[in-house]
């Protein structure tokens, strides 16, 4: 008789259900896999075998045929280890067929019988639960980031023996998170860096602060020593909490990617990703022989920041193009497209130049025209065109660096701001779909980013003067209202579209004068 066991395998962010399909034939001693499994699920045969005899049970005699159905469905992951066991343990009569049929399984299987955690359990769970399996049952390591699918009752095993026994004696104890109580307890997180540290730049600080109301990408540029990389380390302190909806996504993401710890279950802090500048395209954007995340993914609903900007490859910079303007990227195989979100925002940090001094006040740049140029060529004129705030960063004067009078405002201050332009967003885009002002779509822009005609005139001068292109008008719109949020303005006003324009593109031929 062919026993059937649920579990599910996940390409990409999509989960599917797989039906373990177990069956004996008289044949000599051996374990057949079929329904195209990889190495490390081939490889169960041998873990499954000694699991289950080192765990006290027999295994069949004669030849045991594992189908993964559907068959036609590429199956990766060592998770597959348990619902193999436990079809066998089914047909060898230690556990009834009945007792599992509203059960899943997932669990990678040590020699010995006992489970180990594995990758990529949230989402495995969430999509067990929208393909109606009430009930799972996951190694003890993986119970917490299990059970924070709502929905779905999630048990935690320590061995082989502890699900037998769940179905024969002695019942496991399921496990639940309140998932919106533990977001709340980790919300109050403290940051080693905080802006009440960063002396002046008052200008640069209202452009991160705009930033992050707005979810806008931000480019600095300035001499060595200015501030720039220490106000990007202090960003993260004024990022809003994230949603129930975001943290989830995020935790999905990361469990795939292997990178969530086991003692904090939920992503309850926006990422920051911080990339040097010898990386891979396919580091970037992800990819592989196995398609994986890479950073602008696993920086989705968080930052980005590149460091020393203009020393990055052009090749890899230009990758950046197209997720910046979809918020997602798409891995295309011969086999098939895996699609990832990547809904980040850009901070770059960047020298004007390669010796870091043109433009500077107080020390005379040593660069030639012919290196400035080919140093600044790296960003292309369509990469620039997609970061909404560009500033430059000035270095700080004798005066200001030797003022301990002037207490500078704590990024608890700024946040507050923040966060009260992005409920404001929330409110606004509830029944649109999205979540910040720089999400906002062309015909999106036409409802919530009107101005009134005299600003209208005023916009119309600045597009010819500045010879801003279509994107870009649309920008300084998306901008405009974020400014406007935090001036806690219903409408776009005269003075909201003119500090948008203030961070328009750098225009390094000034510089060089």
């Amino acid at each position: 008789m062919v026993n059937k066991v649920n579990t599910a395998t996940v390409i990409g962010l999509n989960p599917y259900i797989v039906e373990v399909e177990v069956d004996t034939v008289r044949s000599i001693p051996n374990i057949s896999i079929v329904g195209l499994p990889d190495t490390a699920i081939n490889e169960a045969r041998d873990r499954v075998r000694s699991a289950i005899r080192n765990s006290g049970f027999t295994f069949p005699d004669g030849k045991v045929v594992v189908n993964l159905a559907p068959a036609d469905l590429k199956k990766e992951g060592s998770h597959f280890d348990l619902p193999i066991s436990i079809g066998i343990l089914v047909e060898e009569d230690v556990i009834s067929s009945e007792a599992i049929k509203d059960y899943a399984f997932i669990g990678e299987l040590s020699l010995d019988g006992s489970l180990r955690p594995v990758a990529g359990v949230l989402p495995l769970v969430l999509g067990l639960k929208d393909f109606g399996i009430n009930n799972v049952i996951v190694p003890q390591e993986n119970v917490q980031e299990a059970a924070l699918a709502q929905g779905i009752t999630v048990f935690g095993a320590k061995s082989l023996c502890d699900v037998v026994s769940h179905f024969v004696e002695s019942p496991l104890e399921p496990t639940a998170i309140d998932v919106e109580k533990y977001l709340k307890n980790s919300i109050e997180q403290e940051y080693t860096y905080d802006f009440k540290d960063v002396k002046g730049q008052q200008k640069a600080k209202k452009a991160l602060e705009i930033a992050a109301a707005g979810n806008h990408n931000l480019l600095m540029t300035g001499s060595p020593g200015s501030g720039k990389t220490l106000m990007a380390k202090c960003f993260p302190s004024i990022l809003p909490p994230l949603t129930i909806q975001e943290a989830l996504e995020l935790t999905k993401i990361y469990s795939i990617s292997g990178l969530l710890s086991s003692k904090e279950p939920l992503m309850t802090r926006r990422p920051f990703r911080a990339v040097h500048h010898t990386a891979s395209p396919n580091g970037i954007i992800g990819g592989g022989t196995v398609p994986k995340p890479g950073e602008i993914t696993l920086a989705h609903r968080g930052v980005l920041f590149l460091d020393e900007m203009a020393e990055f490859p052009r090749a890899v910079l230009e990758v950046l193009r197209q997720p910046l303007e979809d918020s997602e990227i798409v891995i295309s195989r011969a086999k098939h497209s895996i699609k990832y979100p990547a809904k980040f925002l850009l901070l770059g940090a960047m020298n004007p130049c390669p010796c870091g001094f043109l433009g500077d006040k107080e020390k005379q740049c040593t660069c030639s025209e012919f290196q400035v140029n080919r140093y600044l060529s790296r960003l292309s004129g369509p990469l620039l065109d997609r970061i909404d705030l560009q500033i430059e960063v000035p270095r700080l004067s004798s005066d200001e660096l030797l003022n301990y009078k002037v207490t500078e405002e704590s990024s608890e201050q700024i946040r507050s701001r923040v966060v009260k332009a992005r409920n404001i967003q929330y409110n606004r885009y509830k029944n649109e779909g999205i979540l910040t002002n720089s999400e906002l779509t062309p015909k999106l822009i036409k409802k919530y980013c009107k101005i009134d005609d005299e600003t209208n005139k005023i916009f119309k001068v600045a597009i010819v003067k500045y010879q801003l292109s279509g994107r870009r008008y649309d920008r300084v719109l998306k901008l405009a209202r974020t400014i406007a949020d935090l001036d806690n303005s219903q409408n776009i006003e005269q003075k909201h579209l003119m500090q948008a324009l203030q961070y328009k593109m750098i225009d390094f031929d000034k510089l060089k004068q």
